[in-house]
């Protein structure tokens, strides 16, 4: 017979711990997953693999003269991206390749090459349009057919030049502040102006204020040639939020209606697909 010392210390034993019904569950629960996901990984796999596939095939580029509907894919990102909207169907429907100006490449290698793209824009018309320096009855004074928009004043002078063939006679309008009044610059648009180029900043204050008209501009030309930094018109913080509210201000319902063309000149970031050979591979 026991003792009881023995039988106090029995009693002081304490009890088997139950077994945990959740974990046990939970097991159950992580062998049927398990189980699923082995039983489809195949699947899951190849659907994987399409994804892979379908995002490799789009590779960003840099192109140099892009083509319209290049351009137009850009500026639309651009474009909702700056103002953190979205274009209705009946702005797109309205902002389509023909809103862009697409320049020939051929020209690409020679000093003047603006100027003889902007002949190949205006058609026949060009040296009326561009050249000539008289004012009518049909031509008003400060009424710019190109306006090229930069991110500095020393680009402006850059495009200047390239534009030098067609402003012998009718001089060029410069539109930035480095340098100039803005006082001077409105005197000098009482003249017949066929050309300017300048930046954003000034070129609205001189439309504000009545000295620049866009009664008569066809063609806006943008600068996307970044600088030593890698800033360009739309990415250089305070002169690409000037650009958007010019363009906004006075460009956008233009170019909806047909009035006005864009020009992106320069190279630009595109989306391009790889070649059918290299898929395969």
């Amino acid at each position: 017979m026991a003792s009881g010392k023995e039988k106090q210390h029995k009693k002081k034993r304490f009890p088997l711990q139950p077994k945990k019904v959740v974990n046990s569950k939970r097991k159950k629960e992580k062998v049927k997953k398990s189980r699923s996901s082995s039983s489809n990984n195949g699947e899951s796999i190849e659907n994987l693999k399409s994804k892979i596939k379908v995002k490799d095939t789009k590779l960003i580029d840099i192109v140099r003269f892009p083509t319209a509907a290049q351009q137009l894919e850009f500026f639309h990102e651009q474009y909702q991206s700056a103002n953190r909207i979205q274009l209705s169907s009946l702005e797109l429907d309205s902002f389509s390749e023909t809103c862009m100006l697409e320049l020939n490449p051929d020209h690409a290698q020679i000093s003047t090459a603006l100027a003889d793209h902007m002949k190949v824009a205006f058609g026949s018309s060009w040296k009326e349009s561009l050249c000539e320096k008289e004012l009518d009855e049909k031509i008003d004074p400060g009424q710019p057919a190109v306006l090229v928009i930069s991110l500095s004043a020393l680009r402006s002078c850059d495009f200047l030049r390239e534009l030098r063939p067609l402003t012998g006679e009718c001089r060029a309008a410069k539109l930035f502040s480095k340098h100039m009044k803005i006082e001077e610059q409105a005197s000098a648009l009482k003249n017949r102006v066929n050309i300017a180029s300048g930046t954003p900043s000034r070129i609205k204050r001189l439309i504000d204020v009545e000295a620049l008209g866009l009664s008569r501009l066809a063609v806006i030309v943008l600068d996307m040639k970044t600088d030593a930094k890698g800033y360009s018109l739309l990415t250089l913080p305070q002169v690409r939020d000037e650009f958007w509210d010019l363009y906004r201000t006075y460009f956008h319902q233009r170019v909806l209606e047909g009035a006005l063309r864009i020009c992106l000149y320069d190279e630009i970031p595109v989306n391009v697909k790889k070649e059918k050979s290299n898929q395969d591979e």
